[in-house]
């Protein structure tokens, strides 16, 4: 079905409009066009339709362009963060043990680099992608803080989306390039390196930013609650 072939291009969905008629009157409303038959369409024709049809952000220039890689042994040089964090990459091993209990879901989303259907995701804990509680979005792996609920927004995709991570240094944003001339920013986990989802330019002020992120691969801490010791700054 064409569905299942277009699911892994889901995460690319623009939001629904959420600025001021002014910046609208720029990218004026055009109707939904309906796809062709996907036998009766090329590949790079597919991608193009689709990318009209769904209105696809344009993604943001990548931080880096290198991925993320394990550390080769577990007493490797620390890292942390100007939040005060650890970020040294995971050995792999340590990147397995962390992942252990997760569903072949989520392990799908976080280390294959899968995508979860529009309006269904739930954080590995059951949070909704939609919640408006407030609280803390960790790694499902690792534990990482990533993002605050004090910047996530209602983007309208299915997805829950934020305008900014809690550090920049807690991610690292690498050039994905697997949808033929659909180029995207890939966010990833910076300490385990978990697929997290893609940024685009479209998102709301101050930062412009839109991180459409997977659930499956966060979890929530709800304010006020214990925070695990590896969702913890580093002592002095």
């Amino acid at each position: 079905m064409l569905v299942g072939r277009l699911a892994p291009i889901g995460i690319g969905i623009a939001p629904r409009p959420h600025r001021p008629a002014a910046h609208l009157a720029v990218r004026a409303w055009a109707p939904f066009t309906p796809l062709p038959p996907p036998d009766s369409i090329s590949r790079p024709a597919l991608a193009f339709q689709v990318s009209r049809a769904m209105g696809s952000g344009s993604s943001t220039t990548a931080h880096s362009s290198t991925s993320w890689a394990p550390s080769a042994t577990a007493d490797a040089p620390r890292r942390i963060s100007k939040s005060g964090y650890d970020i040294t990459p995971l050995t792999a091993e340590q990147r397995e043990a962390a992942a252990a209990r997760l569903t072949p879901h989520q392990r799908d989303v976080a280390l294959a680099s899968g995508t979860e259907r529009a309006f269904t995701g739930k954080t590995v804990d059951g949070t909704p992608h939609d919640s408006k509680a407030k609280g803390l979005y960790v790694s499902a792996v690792g534990g990482l803080p990533l993002f605050s609920s004090d910047t996530k927004f209602d983007s309208g995709t299915g997805w829950p989306s934020f305008y900014t991570p809690v550090d920049p240094e807690h991610v690292i944003e690498v050039t994905d390039a697997s949808i033929p001339f659909m180029v995207r920013t890939e966010v990833l986990d910076a300490r385990s390196g978990a697929h997290l989802g893609h940024v685009f330019n479209d998102g709301p002020r101050p930062t412009g930013k839109r991180y459409c992120m997977n659930a499956a691969a966060l979890r929530f801490i709800p304010a006020g609650a214990d925070v695990p010791p590896e969702s913890k700054p580093v002592s002095p």
